[in-house]
């Protein structure tokens, strides 16, 4: 169990390895939300923000409860596991760049930190209210159940899912945590149109009846979402590269249309996407101030 921003993770059950040694971490780092878009978040979520995060290992463990509606088993974390090798992470479809690298998460504890960066960003404008903190874990633990069982194929609304995450390259006799080597997160899923869409989100008769029964690639696209970096591994091309595998991956499964939803006053992220080869589907926000763009792959 540890501490960040001055809260504590959520109640998980926990082994610690004795011979694992968790080295202190100094460094105070803090989040860049590039983007933050899920179609059931509420609107004021989705702002462009920077966040704070402070890791802070030296304080004693305590357990809190958060309360959940799901009774299924929790998994294990381990909280200071140490990062996958390189060697480990060999066979995957990975990104390499500077001193980072770009790849699907694997261990629980991956998943778990995506979704503890999305609830740094999530709660950030609403963290003067009473008891936020309690409501930030909450949202985290809510975070990581809905990644895992996306990602896992259990989400009735997407075909496929995969959660990518940028983590700092191996180096020689250091060792780090994953809580310590992911700077960035970004979803990528695979969905279905909606009968009457041309485009994800078209305003038209309501109708949740897919395109067709049967997915065939010309009724599906790839879609971006989540996307979040680490302040203080800004401007060093981490989402842009994230992008690049998210595209690459969307064009290894057949995918001939990538999405991606922005704000209409977050002029950065359009700039990213654009770099990375997006195009506006319109130029008029929609009724949540959102704006669609799109690339072919």
């Amino acid at each position: 169990m540890e501490l960040l921003h001055g809260s504590l993770i959520p109640h998980f059950k926990i082994r610690q390895p004795v011979s694992v040694f968790c080295k202190q971490i100094k460094k105070q780092d803090s989040l860049l939300v590039v983007d933050l878009y899920r179609e059931n978040f509420p609107i004021s979520y989705t702002r462009c923000r920077t966040l704070e995060t402070h890791w802070d290992n030296t304080q004693s463990i305590r357990h809190l409860v958060v309360p959940s509606n799901d009774d299924s088993k929790q998994p294990e974390l381990i909280f200071n596991r140490l990062q996958l090798s390189d060697e480990e992470c060999i066979d995957m479809k990975r990104c390499s760049f500077g001193r980072y690298i770009a790849r699907e998460a694997v261990l629980n504890e991956e998943y778990w930190m995506a979704a503890w960066l999305r609830a740094e960003a999530h709660w950030e404008a609403l963290a003067y209210k009473r008891h936020a903190e309690i409501f930030k874990m909450k949202y985290a633990d809510q975070e990581f159940k809905a990644l895992k069982k996306r990602c896992s194929g259990q989400d009735g609304n997407l075909l496929q899912c995969f959660c990518l995450v940028a983590v700092k390259k191996e180096v020689k006799n250091m060792k780090r945590t994953v809580l310590n080597s992911i700077v960035g997160t970004m979803d990528l899923s695979i969905r279905q149109y909606l009968q009457g869409e041309t485009y994800p989100g078209e305003i038209k008769k309501q109708s949740c009846v897919l395109a067709t029964k049967q997915p065939f690639d010309a009724h599906k696209y790839a879609y971006i979402s989540n996307v979040v970096v680490a302040k203080y591994a800004r401007r060093r091309g981490i989402a842009l590269n994230m992008l690049g595998l998210a595209t690459h991956i969307a064009a290894s499964i057949a995918m001939k249309k990538l999405y991606v939803h922005v704000n209409a006053d977050n002029k950065p992220s359009q700039e990213l996407y654009k770099k990375g080869g997006f195009e506006f589907v319109t130029t008029d926000a929609s009724s949540n101030g959102q704006l669609l763009m799109w690339m072919e792959l």
